[in-house]
């Protein structure tokens, strides 16, 4: 990666903005000048570039109004000043020593300043009791759709690879501390591929017949029968009947609900190559009083919080 990070990046950055910037105020100097070229029709009226096509289509030679001009000088003045106290010519700082870090901490103060407090004194509440509050609910729903509506969904519904959490099919479990231990520390699931372990694509087929009938979804009954044997290799994760394994992340097989699709090929692909998928920790992020709000509001979606 040394490539990236030497001191050339930064004469490169400051080459180009130089010539950027010097480059259109010559473009401007001469687009504002009047040139007639001496080669051109000597016949031709003043004002022209003298060239003349089809008997009397005339080239123009008008500069730009002067305040046109003076608007787009001003513009690279105010350009150059810029560059001298802000930074934009590479590792150059700025005579200001502005950065954006900086003005992103000083906002964060000033929010934690102002809201702090209040969800100091959610966090001292229980989850439940957080999540009938109809104010604490929506701060959590901002937080919400702020942070985690890109994976989930605004409606919460989930999207392939990504839960439903309006449901009640949780991998590890839908309490509202094991929804907050998730939300705070994150959450990596795998699915190893067992391909090779279970032997032919011929086994992995049956058993994903098998897999889909545990849940009454429509399978082969004659596959049905060879994969059961098979899924033999699967019950340390999944358990017998394939009913999963929260302490695991081991999902549940035997209802309806998939993550990344229950069609027979897609069953195939998971056992075949395996998946994985991480929920990233929001804890260090967010701080503990955001996370507990956001906790108690994913818990209403799938609760009703009013009879808790």
């Amino acid at each position: 990666m040394v490539e990236f990070t030497s001191d050339f990046w930064n004469f490169y950055i400051i080459a180009l903005t130089v010539l950027g910037v010097v480059g259109c105020g010559l473009l401007l100097y001469m687009q504002s000048t009047h040139e007639v070229d001496p080669n051109a029709n000597p016949d031709a009226p003043v004002g022209t570039t003298g060239h003349i096509w089809d008997e009397n289509l005339t080239e123009l030679n008008t500069p730009m109004p002067r305040w046109w001009m003076w608007l787009f000088y001003i513009t690279i003045f105010f350009s150059v000043g810029y560059l001298f106290l802000y930074p934009g010519l590479g590792t150059y700082a700025g005579k200001l020593g502005w950065e954006s870090t900086g003005q992103y901490k000083e906002e964060l103060g000033k929010a934690e300043k102002e809201y702090g407090p209040l969800f100091a004194k959610y966090q001292k509440q229980d989850l439940k009791a957080v999540a009938a509050d109809p104010q604490a609910r929506a701060i959590g729903e901002r937080l919400f759709l702020t942070y985690c509506a890109q994976c989930h969904g605004s409606d919460a519904r989930g999207n392939k690879g990504f839960p439903n959490l309006t449901d009640k099919d949780w991998l590890h479990g839908g309490e509202p501390d094991t929804i907050k231990t998730t939300i705070m520390n994150g959450r990596t699931g795998m699915m190893p591929p067992m391909g090779a372990v279970l032997g032919s694509d011929k086994d992995v087929e049956n058993v994903a017949h098998y897999v889909l009938s545990l849940s009454g979804s429509t399978s082969d009954p004659i596959k049905t029968s060879f994969g059961k044997e098979k899924f033999g290799a699967c019950m340390a994760c999944h358990s017998a009947g394939g009913v999963g394994n929260q302490a695991l992340g081991a999902p549940n097989l035997s209802d309806k609900v998939w993550l990344y699709g229950g069609s027979v090929e897609t069953v195939m692909e998971t056992i075949r190559k395996g998946r994985t998928n991480t929920m990233p920790a929001f804890g260090e992020f967010l701080g503990e009083g955001k996370v507990h709000l956001l906790s108690a509001y994913v818990w209403s979606l799938s609760n009703n919080p009013e009879t808790k």
